[in-house]
C-alpha cells in the first residue's frame, strides 16, 4: 500500500540520500499533477451531477433497502463537493478532516462513501505529497489531500431526462445523432417502470414526488406479487 518515494523527493531537492518515508502509492507531487486532471466547469454541469446521484440513488434501491448503490453519506458527501468546487479551474481537494467536521461523520464512513461515489463513476480522485522542507534527518515528504474531479457517468446521465440538455450536434453528425437517439430509446425501452420515473420526474416537485412514491408502490406490490407466485408453484410442485 505504501512505497517510499524519498529517493525521488532527494534528486528534486538536490540530495542523494533516500528519506523512505512511506507515502501512499502512485502518489504525485502536489502542485505539480493538477493541471491535466482538473478541468473548469459551471454550476449547471455539478447540479446535473447532484441531481444525477439522486436519482441513480432511488433507481437502485431494493424494496426494503434503506439505501441504494451509493448511500447517503455519498450524496452528503457529493453535494458538499458540489459547493467547494472552483467551477473556473475545477479545483477540488478537501482533507478528509474537513469532510469529517463539516458533515460529522466518522472517518470510516466518509472513506466508504468516496469509495462509492469512485466506484459508480460519479467521483475521481489523484493522491499527491509535498516536502515538509525538514532540512535535518526528519521526515522530507508528507501525505497531503486528494484532488478530486466531479464525473457524470452515462446510464446516470440517462436518468436526467429532459432536466439534462445535451449540446446541439453539427448538421454533418445528423446520422450519428439518429443513431443515438435510437439507442437511448432502446435502453428506455428496456428500462422498468419505476427506472423511467425516476428518469422523467423531479423529485424536488411535489407533483414528481408523488409519482415516483406511486411508481415505487407499484414496484413493490408487483414484487411481491411474484413472490407469492413463485411460492405457489413450489408448493404445488412439493
Amino acid at each position: 500500500m505504501f512505497q517510499s518515494i524519498g529517493d525521488i523527493t532527494a534528486v528534486q531537492q538536490g540530495r542523494g540520500r533516500r528519506t523512505h518515508q512511506p507515502i501512499h502509492r502512485h502518489s504525485r507531487p502536489a502542485g505539480h499533477c493538477e493541471g491535466v486532471f482538473w478541468r473548469s466547469t459551471s454550476r449547471r454541469e455539478v447540479q446535473q451531477i447532484v441531481l444525477a446521484a439522486r436519482r441513480y440513488e432511488l433507481a437502485t434501491r431494493q424494496p426494503g433497502a434503506r439505501s441504494g448503490a451509493l448511500g447517503f453519506v455519498a450524496l452528503e458527501v457529493l453535494e458538499l463537493f458540489a459547493n467547494l468546487v472552483n467551477f473556473r479551474n475545477g479545483r477540488l481537494d478537501p482533507s478528509l478532516d474537513f469532510l469529517m467536521a463539516k458533515l460529522k461523520r466518522s472517518r470510516d464512513a466518509i472513506v466508504r462513501a468516496l469509495a462509492a461515489l469512485r466506484t459508480h463513476g460519479f467521483l475521481d480522485w489523484l493522491r499527491r505529497f509535498e516536502p515538509t522542507g525538514n532540512e535535518g534527518s526528519g521526515p522530507q515528504v508528507r501525505q497531503v489531500s486528494n484532488a478530486y474531479r466531479l464525473f457524470l457517468p452515462r446510464r446516470a446521465a440517462a436518468m436526467l431526462g429532459r432536466f439534462f440538455k445535451i449540446p446541439p450536434a453539427p448538421d454533418d453528425h445528423s446520422h450519428a445523432q439518429e443513431i443515438r437517439t435510437g439507442e437511448y430509446e432502446a435502453y428506455r425501452a428496456a428500462l422498468s417502470e419505476l427506472e423511467r420515473t425516476v428518469m422523467d420526474v423531479d423529485p424536488d416537485d411535489p407533483l414528481g414526488a408523488a409519482l415516483l412514491r406511486f411508481a415505487q408502490a407499484r414496484a413493490h406490490r408487483a414484487e411481491r406479487e411474484s413472490a407469492k407466485q413463485t411460492e405457489s408453484r413450489s408448493s404445488s410442485i412439493s
